[in-house]
């Protein structure tokens, strides 16, 4: 992702590609927040989107702030979301969390200053058998220690966490 501004031209070709099909909705706004440069949904984007599909703005906003993986207010790049399910929280769920707010230098729910880095909780990511796990992007990174941890952050920095091994996808 870049930090450019997103145009409505992009949006709407966007929409076209889903046959502004409004039953397509959340494939939509995934698009959308990814093409967004800032991991998030802008209101302008939802008022088209609305207007486009024929919805009501109402509709567009429960899909936005119902579904953990929408945010309808910037992000970092790298969205990392740190499980806090029972098997992850009983294995050490918090020591990884505190390892990335020290890594990152930044608390959950914070971005960091160069634009980079959210860290958030989020329910079970389906890699108990590898907890405490994160998500970042697609990926999934289990069996966790505070090296592995710093690795991530450095790559996410970088722009290279495809680099990263340990991802679970």
């Amino acid at each position: 992702m870049d930090n450019r501004e997103l145009t409505e031209n992009e949006v709407l070709k966007i929409m076209e590609g889903y046959g502004n099909d409004p039953q397509q909705l959340i494939a939509v706004l995934l698009d959308i927040q990814a093409a967004s440069g800032r991991n998030y949904v802008d209101r302008q984007w939802a008022e088209l989107v609305s207007a486009v599909l024929g919805l009501p703005l109402s509709k567009v906003f429960d899909v936005l702030t119902f579904y953990s993986m929408f945010s309808i207010t910037p992000r970092g790049e790298y969205l990392i979301e740190i499980c806090e399910s029972a098997p992850c929280h009983f294995d050490r769920a918090e020591q990884v969390l505190g390892w990335f707010e020290g890594a990152a230098g930044i608390k959950v729910g914070q971005t960091s200053a160069d634009g980079k880095i959210t860290l958030a909780r989020t329910s079970c990511v389906g890699a108990c058998d590898t907890g405490p796990a994160v998500k970042i992007g697609d990926g999934v990174f289990g069996s966790l220690d505070e090296e592995k941890v710093r690795t991530l952050v450095q790559r996410c920095r970088e722009g290279n966490l495809h680099e990263v091994c340990g991802c679970l996808n």
